[in-house]
């Protein structure tokens, strides 16, 4: 089965149709979470993401704390604005989708979250240690985290931009 995975979608509803436009033949879309956050466009990517087919949408730190879940306070200031924004910019239908979305996903073989298995909305996987802690909070083959995905991708793209 062909998977989009996605994450960190950031309310830019440009760069998401663009991902979308080059992704068409996949046969369900794992999203794992911060859909709304900085970018001007949350209804729209809340909207677009919530009628994609076969999908799996996990619950991000920036959707959760737009719900009031977290404490904004823990976010740097413009993160913080962002937040503030984007509540108020909502409409209920949007904040209605956010609301119902788990914070991680276990199925067949595979544990999604957007940070970690261990604290799945606001854990972040930076180093081997977190990496290792996090190992034994499941008993499945395959991991995805919408933040380590980021970080590999950046590794990746830097690797093979960099000379010999």
């Amino acid at each position: 089965m062909r998977v989009l995975v996605i994450s960190d979608i950031h309310a830019n509803l440009t760069a998401l149709e663009a991902v979308l436009n080059e992704t068409q033949d996949v046969e369900a879309v794992w999203c794992l979470g911060d859909l709304v956050g900085y970018g001007p466009d949350p209804n729209e990517c809340v909207s677009r993401i919530a009628g994609l087919p076969n999908l799996v949408c996990l619950l991000g730190n920036h959707d959760a704390a737009v719900l009031g879940q977290i404490d904004d306070d823990t976010f740097n200031p413009d993160a913080r604005l962002a937040i503030q924004w984007t509540h108020d910019a909502l409409r209920p239908d949007s904040l209605g989708f956010l609301g119902g979305l788990p914070d991680k996903s276990i199925f067949d073989h595979v544990t999604l979250a957007h940070g970690s298995p261990r604290q799945p909305t606001w854990e972040y996987i930076l180093d081997t240690r977190t990496a290792t802690v996090n190992l034994s909070t499941f008993n499945r083959h395959t991991a995805w985290s919408g933040t380590l995905i980021f970080r590999c991708c950046t590794i990746c793209q830097m690797r093979a931009a960099w000379p010999g």
